[in-house]
């Protein structure tokens, strides 16, 4: 029944491929991804305030909130329970593991990524978890575009930025904002675009967006009203701010890693659950506002109501002046990045996307807070949270750009674009003094295992092993006969041949020029057999080898063509010029 409905889907698609002209088709892909993967981030939206709606009915109280806050640890227990159970395979979260399926995997995403983040991020968040749903929005997205792609036989290039299209369309779908979303595929998942790419992530992330704003009509998304104009006054304390956003993020980078990897030491899985449900139930009741996503609260802080958010804390009786208060507030900054690394580390899923808002909105209201209280001087306390939201997150991802557009389209303006562009551009450069590489980069340069600060290095692992394997080789049998062999040697244009049994399992190489003595002698011809000839490899290059490693395989056996072989299946040949070439092909792109 699914596949005759999917077969169903796919004709009208295929009819219109072989009708309309390559670009036309692809600008309607990227049309079809867009809406698609703005339908997925809105349904996930509603899934997950659906959750919010039942578990916060009787939170209104501290008696109620204790029961409440057990909620987190419910939702992380589905949450493993599903991936364990009915998934039955982890699932990749991050950016990083896009980035490594657009370098490693030829940007095919496996299908259940499509709607395993919807289930798993939902549960985790909707029932409280303190995480965002941004980035299962843009894994999600990813997914289909580049499932899309797949489905469809495009090419590598344009499987890439339909991917690419979902995670715009998944962003702008998040936030209204599809500026924002073009920025963030342009900035965090496309290394290098043509002018030409631009189109597409524009139309996909102006779709994802419109769909959002149709069916949710903004009443779920985040949005703020700016209520004072940039005075050029404030730049000093702007100035400041950029900078203590920039430790700030360091602080969430370090500390998020760190407590999340300690969680995920913890090697009894279900161990792991309770304990994580249990410190969060901990955290929480202390500081309610820890609970989900977290942008109530920070609507609260640029409403410059920041006494609500102790309503239902065990801490609201000894809460009892401004400094008070604002030692509160300043707690939740820095627990904030806990609760997250626990929720993830724990088993739960989402992504640092609303943690790194959330912290910086904490980091700008009590700043501001701080020197209004003071007497130094009278600065806008809301224009100082949004425009930290921006420092923290540029801070975070390494992604200025995407940050100042996200936090100018959702104030509804471009008045704050001096201050934000300021903040955001100091907290990345102090970000990046001590840290090179971002918490996604880190990541990334582990799973490729090199270093991204090295550009030639990094250009050499974008390239896809699989594109480079040669299959104009002729195949051999072990049994042929020297006159047999001879034959298959007057119909090639390769001086080496590959041995492989009946099961396709490489077993050796003959070379042209160690067989050139006995070739003009006839009377070998029908006595002497292939596997006489054969000789071992110098050296076997496995499917998802290191190209680095690769290189060094033909240095060290000063070969020009080495087999490609995965699990003992011979695939080709891989050539030393062709990878030079295609290096040098990626250099002239990044210039």
């Amino acid at each position: 029944m699914i596949k005759s409905l999917r077969s169903a889907s796919k004709r009208p698609i295929l009819y219109l491929k072989d009708k309309l002209p390559p670009t036309q088709f692809f600008v309607l892909s990227s049309i079809l991804v867009g809406l698609l993967s703005g339908f997925a981030a809105v349904m996930l939206k509603y899934f997950v305030h659906s959750i919010e709606r039942l578990v916060t009915y009787y939170s209104n109280a501290f008696e109620e909130f204790l029961v409440f806050a057990l909620f987190p640890l419910i939702g992380i227990l589905l949450t493993v329970i599903y991936i364990r159970y009915v998934l039955r395979k982890d699932i990749q979260k991050g950016t990083a593991e896009i980035v490594h399926t657009i370098v490693k995997k030829s940007s095919r995403i496996p299908r259940e990524t499509m709607y395993s983040h919807v289930i798993t991020s939902g549960l985790t968040v909707g029932f409280g978890g303190s995480m965002g749903l941004e980035s299962p929005m843009v894994s999600t997205g990813s997914a289909i575009g580049s499932n899309y792609g797949s489905t469809y036989n495009l090419s590598y290039k344009d499987r890439t930025i339909l991917l690419a299209c979902g995670a715009a369309a998944g962003i702008g779908a998040a936030f209204n904002s599809p500026i924002a979303g073009v920025l963030f595929a342009v900035e965090v998942l496309l290394t290098d675009i043509s002018a030409a790419a631009l189109i597409p992530l524009i139309i996909s992330a102006a779709c994802g967006a419109l769909l959002s704003k149709i069916i949710l009509q903004e009443d779920a998304l985040i949005s703020f009203s700016l209520q004072q104009p940039f005075n050029y006054y404030n730049v000093p304390y702007y100035i400041l701010l950029g900078l203590l956003a920039g430790f700030m993020s360091l602080y969430y980078a370090r500390v998020f890693t760190w407590v999340d990897l300690k969680m995920k030491a913890v090697s009894n899985l279900w161990i792991r659950v309770f304990m994580g449900g249990t410190l969060l139930f901990i955290l929480m009741i202390f500081f309610p506002p820890l609970f989900g996503e977290g942008y109530e609260s920070i609507k609260s802080l640029s409403l410059l109501q920041p006494a609500v958010l102790t309503k239902v804390s065990v801490l609201n009786n000894f809460i009892r002046n401004d400094i008070h208060l604002l030692l509160f507030l300043a707690a939740l900054m820095f627990l904030k990045t806990i609760a997250a690394a626990i929720t993830t580390g724990s088993g739960g899923n989402g992504g640092s996307f609303a943690p790194a808002l959330f912290v910086g909105a904490y980091l700008g209201f009590v700043f501001s807070r701080f020197i209004n209280l003071t007497g130094i001087a009278k600065i806008p306390e809301t224009n100082f949270t949004l425009v930290a939201m921006a420092g923290i997150l540029s801070g975070v991802f390494y992604a200025p750009l995407t940050a100042i557009f996200l936090i100018a389209e959702i104030t509804g303006g471009y008045e704050l674009m001096i201050p934000l562009m300021i903040v955001s551009a100091l907290s990345v450069t102090v970000a990046k003094y001590f840290e090179p590489l971002s918490m996604e980069g880190k990541k990334l340069s582990h799973m490729l295992n090199l270093s991204m600060e090295d550009k030639d290095r990094f250009l050499l692992s974008k390239l896809d092993l699989t594109t480079l394997i040669e299959t104009n080789f002729s195949i051999v049998k072990p049994d042929d006969t020297l006159q047999s062999m001879i034959q298959i040697i007057s119909n090639s244009r390769r001086n080496t041949f590959p041995v492989v049994s009946d099961k396709n399992e490489l077993l050796g190489l003959v070379h042209m020029d160690s067989i050139r003595n006995i070739i003009f002698n006839p009377e070998k011809y029908d006595k002497i057999t292939v596997r006489e000839l054969m000789t071992k490899p110098a050296a076997i290059i496995n499917l998802n080898e290191n190209l680095h490693t690769v290189l060094k395989k033909f240095d060290d056996t000063n070969q020009w063509n080495l087999p490609v072989v995965e699990d003992k299946q011979y695939l080709g040949f891989v050539s030393k010029s062709s990878i030079l070439t295609k290096y040098r092909s990626e250099l002239l792109k990044s210039v």
